[in-house]
Formats: C-alpha cells, sequence, structure tokens
C-alpha cells in the first residue's frame, strides 16, 4: 500500500512538473505582452498596450504577417489540390511498384530534407530566376511537403467506397465532377487535416525565407522575429513578445476552426 501511494505520488509529481514546463513559457507569452518593461519571469501585467502600438509602428512587423498568410496559404492550396489528384489517382490506379514507390517518396522525404537539399535548391532557384521571389518559395515549399501530403491523403481516398463514383459515372459524371462533387466531399476532413499541417510547416519556416528572399518587404514573420533585438544585440523583450503573441493568434484560431468543423483524423470520412 505505502509503495502505491508513494507510486502515485511521484507520477502527479512528474506530470505537475511537465505540466509547468509547458505551461510557464505560454504563460510568459500571453501576460509580457501588456507588461511595461517584461522579464524573463512571468509576472503580473500592468495591462499597457504601448508594446502593441510599437509593433504596429514597426515598418516590417505587419507587413511580414501579410507575407506569411500568403505563403502559408499560397502553399497550402497547391499542396491539397496536387496531393489530392495524385493520391486519388494512386488510390485508383493499379500500377506495378505503386506501394514501393509511394514508400520511397515518404522515406525520401523524411531524409532529405528541405535544410539536407539547400545547396541544389538553391542553386535550382537562381537557374529558374526565383531567387526573390514569394511565388518561387512557395514552389519549393509545395515540393518538400507534397510526399507526405500525397501519403496521408491516400489513406482517406482508399476508405472512400467506390461504389458512389461507379454511380456517378452511370448517371455520365466526367472524371473530373467526379473527384469534385463525390470525392472531395468524403474526404473534406483529410483535406482539412493536410491544409492545416502545411500552414503550420510553411508558417514556422524560417531556413528557406530567409536564404531564397533578399527584400525584406518580402520576410515571412518568422524571418522578422529573428531581427526584433537592440543595437546592442539584446532580445527586444517587449516587442518579441507582443510580435509572439501576434504571430501565433493565427494558427491557433486555424486549428481550433478546422478541429471543430472536421476533426482531426487519419482514416477516411465514410463508413462502408
Amino acid at each position: 500500500m505505502t509503495r502505491f501511494v508513494l507510486g502515485r505520488i511521484g507520477f502527479y509529481t512528474l506530470i505537475a512538473v511537465l505540466l509547468a514546463f509547458f505551461t510557464i513559457p505560454l504563460l510568459w507569452l500571453v501576460t509580457a505582452p501588456f507588461t511595461s518593461n517584461p522579464t524573463y519571469q512571468v509576472t503580473v501585467p500592468d495591462f499597457t498596450l504601448e508594446n502593441f502600438k510599437a509593433v504596429v509602428e514597426h515598418p516590417y512587423a505587419l507587413p511580414s504577417l501579410y507575407n506569411s498568410v500568403l505563403l502559408s496559404v499560397g502553399t497550402a492550396v497547391l499542396v491539397v489540390i496536387m496531393a489530392g489528384l495524385a493520391a486519388y489517382a494512386l488510390s485508383r490506379v493499379r500500377l506495378p511498384g505503386r506501394d514501393a514507390l509511394l514508400y520511397a517518396l515518404l522515406l525520401l522525404s523524411s531524409i532529405i530534407t528541405g535544410t539536407a537539399a539547400m545547396v541544389p535548391l538553391f542553386q535550382l532557384a537562381v537557374e529558374l530566376n526565383l531567387i526573390d521571389s514569394q511565388f518561387g518559395l512557395i514552389l519549393i515549399l509545395t515540393g518538400g511537403l507534397l510526399p507526405a501530403a500525397i501519403f496521408m491523403l491516400k489513406d482517406f481516398m482508399d476508405s472512400t467506397p467506390k461504389s458512389y463514383e461507379e454511380s456517378a459515372r452511370v448517371f455520365g459524371a466526367t472524371p473530373l465532377q467526379i473527384v469534385r462533387h463525390v470525392v472531395v466531399p468524403l474526404v473534406r476532413p483529410g483535406l482539412a487535416t493536410v491544409a492545416v499541417w502545411a500552414v503550420a510547416n510553411v508558417w514556422g519556416n524560417f531556413l528557406m525565407p530567409y536564404l531564397l528572399l533578399r527584400d525584406v518587404e518580402q520576410y515571412p514573420a518568422a524571418v522578422i522575429t529573428y531581427t526584433l533585438y537592440t543595437e546592442g544585440g539584446q532580445a527586444n523583450l517587449s516587442m518579441l513578445s507582443t510580435f509572439g503573441l501576434l504571430y501565433s493568434i493565427p494558427v491557433v484560431l486555424m486549428y481550433l476552426f478546422v478541429s471543430k468543423k472536421y476533426g482531426f483524423r487519419f482514416h477516411g470520412g465514410i463508413k462502408r
């Protein structure tokens, strides 16, 4: 009995420590923007809005959020469309070595990450005149996310009944009409999951935009955060905390909206 009680006490103590480890940074992020002179400690804020005023007056802070939205949404749209079509084709067409090819793409995309392939990607961007181009950056980010997105969506496509498509084909529906009116509604939770996953990956991506973009006016928020330091090289905590809070809100809201509307699951959206 004593061992059981001590075990439970130790378990709950460990849970409390882990909870504090993850909660304290979030508390700092929520309270520091409303503190006149924030420090690295969590304190009771005096509820000032001067930090937000400073962020609004910063020449690149708010435009960088717009750039992040543009890059994230643009990449997510391309990833969802291209991965959805590819996953549907791989699910419906029987090709020799199809599964081996799919797993090879997923494995290579996991091993050869964007960081490892940065040199050839940079050379490719130079040859195609895509340096300092947000569209070029969207294409490169899309290519990096496609293998994993195809792998995830294929499971959704495999779980949708083919009888629905056959019925639509009998009534004269074209392949594109079948995809649009039959397949897409059935795999909508999967498309939403991949879209949120793509947005989250691009939203926090620092290296690719930092290396491929030259104009500071095109920098996303992840890169602008790197510049919020004083002339002496010290972190500007008031700007960093406030901008960090504004930087986090869109992704959190998107996650809550999609989670409530569709939920996040990794299987098809209909039972046979």
